[in-house]
C-alpha cells in the first residue's frame, strides 16, 4: 500500500544525520511549549484564586495551592487536544527542511524549490487555524458523541493534516492550483496516512516527533503518487 510504504520510509528517514538534527530540534521545542504551557497553567491559577479558607475541625485550606498542583492532571489532556496544533506549528519551522533532506536522499534528480517566505507562513497560518478549529469542535462534541468522539477526531485531524502536509510538500514542485488538483484526486489515500499521523500525535513520546515525520511521509507520499501517474520529473512552478 502506497500510504504505508510513505510511512515506512519517513521512519527509516528519522535516523539519518540529516534528519536527525531536526528530530532532536524538534524534541526539544515540543518539550519546551508544553512546559511552558503548564508552567503558565499552574502559576496563573495561584494569582486568580483566593488565598485559602477554613473548615471546621479541617483548618486553613490553600485553594491557590491546591488547585495549582491540580493543574498537573491537565498535562496529559493537553498533550491529546494540542499536540495536532503543535504539530502545525512545528511544521512550518521545519518541513522545508525535512522535504529538502528527504529530497536530497531519494530523489536527487526530482528535488524542489523552497517555497517563498511568505507563501511558507500563509501555509502554516492556515494549517494552525484548520487543526484549532477542529479541536475546538472535538472538544465541544466530546460530551455529545461519546464512545464515537475519538473517531470524529481522528477522522477530522487525519482530513486537515493530510491536506495541509500534503499541500505543502506538493508546493515545492507545483503551483497552488496543480497541487490543489493532484491532492483532490488522491484524497482518499492523502486522509488516510493524515489520520495515521493524528493517532502517533496523540501516543505520548511518539507525538513528539510526530510533526517531523508527517513532512518526511508527505515529501514520500507526494513522489510515489506523481511516480504512479507518470509524472517523475519535476514541474516548475515558475
Amino acid at each position: 500500500m502506497i500510504v504505508a510504504k510513505a510511512l515506512f520510509r519517513a521512519w527509516s528517514d528519522l535516523l539519518r544525520p540529516r534528519i536527525l538534527s531536526l528530530v532532536l530540534a524538534g524534541i526539544g521545542l515540543t518539550i519546551l511549549l508544553f512546559v511552558a504551557l503548564q508552567a503558565g497553567a499552574f502559576w496563573l491559577i495561584r494569582l486568580f484564586t483566593p488565598g485559602s479558607f477554613t473548615l471546621p475541625w479541617i483548618g486553613a485550606i490553600d485553594i491557590g495551592n491546591a488547585l495549582s498542583w491540580s493543574s498537573l492532571a491537565l498535562f496529559p489532556l493537553m498533550g491529546f487536544f494540542l499536540m495536532a496544533p503543535v504539530a502545525a506549528g512545528f511544521c512550518g519551522l521545519f518541513a522545508e527542511r525535512v522535504s529538502e533532506a528527504v529530497e536530497r536522499i531519494h530523489y536527487p534528480s526530482a528535488t524542489g524549490q523552497p517555497m517563498d517566505f511568505l507563501d511558507g507562513l500563509l501555509e502554516t497560518m492556515v494549517l494552525m487555524a484548520a487543526i484549532i478549529g477542529v479541536a475546538i469542535l472535538s472538544l465541544a462534541l466530546t460530551p455529545f458523541l461519546g464512545p464515537l468522539a475519538p473517531i470524529l477526531f481522528y477522522g477530522l485531524n487525519g482530513w486537515s493534516l493530510g491536506r495541509e502536509f500534503f499541500q505543502m510538500a506538493a508546493r515545492r514542485h507545483l503551483h497552488g492550483l496543480q497541487a490543489t488538483a493532484l491532492r483532490k484526486e488522491n484524497s482518499g489515500k492523502i486522509t488516510v496516512a493524515g489520520a495515521l499521523i493524528a493517532v502517533l500525535l496523540t501516543v505520548p513520546v511518539v507525538n513528539i516527533i510526530g510533526p517531523l515525520l508527517a513532512a518526511a511521509a508527505f515529501t514520500h507520499l507526494f513522489h510515489l503518487i506523481r511516480g504512479r501517474t507518470g509524472q517523475s520529473s519535476p514541474v516548475p512552478r515558475g
